[in-house]
């Protein structure tokens, strides 16, 4: 089949799945020394003990559960490859070491029969897109748009915290975030506007318009340049609701006129305005980061990543997914999607709204940092390129 997906709702014929095949973690080295062979072998034994061999078997199995789902619709379906992301790799810049491959939509965004391969503002990632060239070449063959976007430089500080005279913003969400995640909290910084920066998970599709969220993972510059190159045919609305990474827990379409929406950081004043005219489900009574997730976090991944930080080794193991990434559902078609199994409360709302929900296992979608959007990445379905707001 063609590369065919304008939006996050029509029927699925075949699916991009992360894995978890040669799983690293991902290593940032300080700019400013130079990195020794000892350095790097001793960084990457300690880095190994985050993701012991039960946590990646499990892991497996939650993907092997999804797979065999989409493979009883009928769907295709791809993995990546591993690409040697265990390697030490520099730029004239920096040097790091890459990252698994099971967030699949983060740096590769499907528009109708484009792909376009986003300028991530982490650094391990910037080989990433090397494991999805088996798959863009299977598809070479019927044709597409295949486009990179300039390789950012990421040289300096290009990180800016948020601050507010002097002293850090605590809002609603972030009190009820802590609450549900043993009281952890998240670290908020944004993007300067120096180079284009965005990731692919920073954009929703609903055909001829996009919602792009400038983030902690996307600035200005990178929707302007997302524009330019979509040109006349598209539309690319900016929002702000949320001031960290990605925007597919905070507003997901589920079919036209219908769209969820993260009730703790959106509202009436911030929602987007090109979805006055759509029903809206305002959602944020989801279920708690389970406890054996955050014990993982604060035994295990924490431990390493002070262990790599005294050696001014930088990762993202200190972070760990918001409670929200139970908002992050997968659209079979317009009237099947996929859920969290935990997230009971939001399967109920979701049939309440005349849907049919498939719960899946995802046990450690916070621990790997994004739940079934995230890990999923739709290349073809049916459907052609329509306007649904004029």
């Amino acid at each position: 089949m063609k590369i065919n997906s304008y939006n996050e709702w029509d029927t699925l014929r075949e699916v991009i799945v992360g894995t978890v095949d040669n799983m690293t973690i991902g290593l940032e080295f300080s700019d400013s020394k130079p990195v020794s062979h000892a350095l790097f072998e001793k960084a990457a034994k300690i880095a190994k003990k985050a993701i012991p061999d039960w946590y990646k078997n499990e892991v497996s199995e939650d993907i092997n559960d999804l797979c065999k789902i989409f493979t009883e619709f009928g769907v295709k379906v791809f993995h990546p490859t591993p690409y040697g992301s265990e390697k030490l790799f520099c730029t004239p810049d920096w040097c790091a070491r890459g990252k698994d491959i099971y967030n699949v939509r983060d740096i590769h965004l499907v528009v109708g029969d484009k792909v376009i391969v986003s300028p991530s503002a982490t650094r391990c990632r910037y080989f990433e897109p090397n494991a999805f060239y088996d798959i863009w070449y299977h598809y070479f063959n019927e044709g597409f748009t295949w486009i990179t976007a300039p390789k950012a430089k990421l040289a300096g500080t290009y990180l800016t915290p948020y601050y507010q005279q002097g002293k850090e913003i605590i809002t609603k969400e972030d009190i009820l975030h802590r609450k549900l995640s043993g009281g952890r909290g998240e670290k908020w910084h944004r993007l300067t506007e120096d180079e284009i920066l965005f990731d692919a998970a920073n954009v929703v599709r609903f055909g001829k318009d996009l919602i792009y969220l400038v983030s902690s993972t996307g600035n200005h510059k990178g929707s302007k340049w997302l524009q330019s190159i979509l040109g006349e045919e598209y539309r690319v609305h900016t929002t702000s609701a949320y001031r960290s990474s990605h925007i597919d827990s905070t507003i997901l379409p589920l079919h036209p006129g219908l769209v969820l929406l993260n009730g703790a950081r959106v509202n009436s004043e911030n929602c987007p305005k090109i979805l006055n005219n759509w029903e809206k489900i305002y959602f944020s009574d989801v279920a708690p980061v389970p406890q054996e997730e955050i014990d993982f976090q604060k035994n295990v991944r924490d431990k390493v990543y002070h262990e790599l930080s005294k050696l001014g080794i930088e990762t993202d193991l200190n972070h760990i997914s918001s409670p929200w990434a139970g908002l992050n559902v997968f659209s079979l078609n317009p009237q099947t999607v996929l859920v969290h199994d935990k997230q009971t409360k939001l399967i109920k709302k979701l049939k309440e709204h005349k849907l049919t929900v498939i719960p899946v296992r995802m046990r450690h979608c916070y621990t790997m940092l994004g739940g079934l959007h995230c890990s999923t990445l739709d290349t073809v379905r049916d459907g052609g390129l329509e306007s649904y707001f004029d």
